[in-house]
């Protein structure tokens, strides 16, 4: 039984930067495409970036691109997501999920499997 838990959120200024984890208990991450997705107040929760589990090929959505980095170590069976210079629209709750595959197209959320609680990111000045 995979669980995931995002920690790392918290308020951070414009052009700040801030680095969440996603730890995995239960099974090891190894064969687990894992992606980021984000949900701000009254918006759909979106797709911000997956990473495949070879760690290759990772993808972006178009407004984080050049800012954002996601990476893993299997070893520590962690998932990371580096936020560079953000911006309000980076506002939202954050959530890490598990899945077969790594894409981030309309639907993309129904194909994980494993989600973890979220955890808070505010940009404000």
């Amino acid at each position: 039984q995979l669980q995931l838990v995002e920690s790392g959120g918290g308020l951070v200024q414009p052009g700040g930067s801030l680095r969440l984890s996603c730890s995995a208990s239960g099974v090891t991450l190894d064969n687990y495409a894992i992606a980021w997705f984000r949900q701000g107040p009254g918006q759909e929760r979106e797709g911000v970036s997956c990473i495949p589990n070879s760690g290759g090929n990772t993808h972006y959505t178009e407004s984080v691109e050049g800012r954002f980095t996601i990476s893993r170590d299997n070893a520590k069976n962690t998932v990371y997501l580096q936020m560079n210079k953000m911006n309000p629209d980076d506002t939202g709750v954050y959530y890490c999920a598990a899945g077969s595959a790594c894409w981030l197209g309309h639907r993309s959320r129904y194909e994980y499997d494993h989600w973890g609680q979220g955890t808070q990111v505010t940009v404000s000045s």
